[in-house]
């Protein structure tokens, strides 16, 4: 645990440093955030934030290399963490563009897809579905490849939609990834392996870049990912998750905290994991695409009706809203986590009472607590 804490920090402080770099690089090249009738800040900001987020990534993967206990790993496991990781640089790169050029959604598209697909050319991608009793629906290559691309092109969407606050999708994938690495560090515990694997690597890596980009990017923003950052990080969340499938077996994934068969649901829920993180995204991005495709409006046609501007509609102020979609992410997340490693009436009481917390901030503090104007926001 503490080599993971190590590469967290890691990550956290490469990334705080970069942003300031990737900040003048943003300025002097133009890749700044215009003012928009849609936009909630009201000045231009500069972009590239993914800059300093992938130097972050890189720098906890070199260092974990050289640590004691994760060096020692098998061989598979910074290989996969490597793949992913250029990948990664492959998908920023293209945010890169697109926030100096502003490129179509086809072509950004197509370079969604081609990073997915260099995952799944190096073997990074879906292997097995786990059923009840510990047995397994085996996909052949053409079904787990279809399946991991879209998992991954739709993660990396939904955090690309749910970037419209600052700090919103840094923190909704921060704590989606320590969400994950809990549940890879105490899969592997529960089931006396190694506890060094690609996904608990990669999610504490995760984690430790959005939190380092947080103070850079929390209300009043001075940096924003763009959709360098935002995509890199929906990549590396989703291809995360995805290893699992090759690192564990069927019946390993579905032992529970008390070493017996997790239920259908539970033992089904890892697999899917990293929709079931960015639930709260992936809805504001279905009710997205209803609602423009309803309008005779292209499905990529901006808007101002995403779920954070309802927040705002309601009440909240802007660090408020943040505040509250992290709530959701959590529960979502965390819950998960739960109900995949526990069962019986502590688990769900637990959810409940996170449900009932989380409920309430939402509806009842904007009537409790109104934003007031003239006066600095607070959380």
């Amino acid at each position: 645990m503490r080599e993971y804490i190590l590469v967290f920090l890691v990550a956290a402080t490469v990334t705080y440093l970069l942003t300031v770099i990737a900040r003048e690089i943003a300025l002097r090249t133009g890749a700044v955030a215009e003012v928009r009738d849609r936009d909630v800040h009201a000045e231009p900001i500069p972009y590239l934030g993914g800059l300093a987020m992938l130097g972050g990534l890189v720098a906890a993967y070199v260092v974990a290399r050289e640590l004691p206990f994760l060096s020692t790993s098998g061989p598979f496991v910074f290989r996969d963490a490597g793949i992913v990781l250029i990948a990664g640089a492959l998908i920023c790169a293209v945010g890169v563009l697109d926030d100096l050029f502003e490129l179509d959604a086809l072509t950004k598209l197509g370079g969604q897809v081609l990073a997915a697909g260099f995952l799944v050319a190096f073997g990074i991608q879906y292997i097995f579905f786990p059923v009840t009793n510990g047995e397994q629906f085996a996909l052949d290559s053409a079904q787990g490849a279809l399946l991991t691309g879209f998992v991954v092109v739709a993660t990396v969407n939904a955090v690309n939609f749910v970037d419209g606050l600052d700090g919103l999708a840094a923190g909704v994938v921060g704590i989606g990834a320590v969400a994950f690495f809990v549940f890879s560090y105490q899969l592997s515990n529960y089931n006396g392996v190694s506890l060094a694997t690609t996904g608990a690597l990669l999610s504490a890596s995760l984690a430790g870049a959005c939190a380092g980009f947080l103070p850079h990017n929390f209300h009043p923003a001075r940096l924003f990912m763009g959709d360098s950052g935002s995509m890199l990080i929906g990549l590396v969340l989703s291809a995360s998750t995805v290893t699992l499938s090759g690192q564990f077996s069927a019946d390993q994934i579905s032992v529970g905290a008390d070493g017996s068969r997790a239920s259908f649901l539970p033992t089904l829920l890892p697999v899917m994991l990293p929709l079931s993180i960015l639930i709260v995204p992936l809805v504001d991005l279905v009710l997205a695409v209803v609602r423009r495709t309803r309008a005779g409006r292209s499905p990529f046609a901006p808007d101002k009706q995403h779920l954070h501007h309802r927040l705002l509609e309601i009440g909240h102020s802007q660090r408020r809203a943040v505040v509250i979609m992290w709530m959701w992410a959590g529960l979502v997340a965390f819950g998960t986590v739960i109900a995949s490693l526990y069962e019986g009436p502590w688990m769900w009481s637990s959810l409940g009472a996170m449900f009932t917390v989380v409920l309430s901030m939402t509806f009842v503090l904007p009537i409790l607590k109104k934003p007031r104007i003239g006066i600095p926001e607070e959380a």
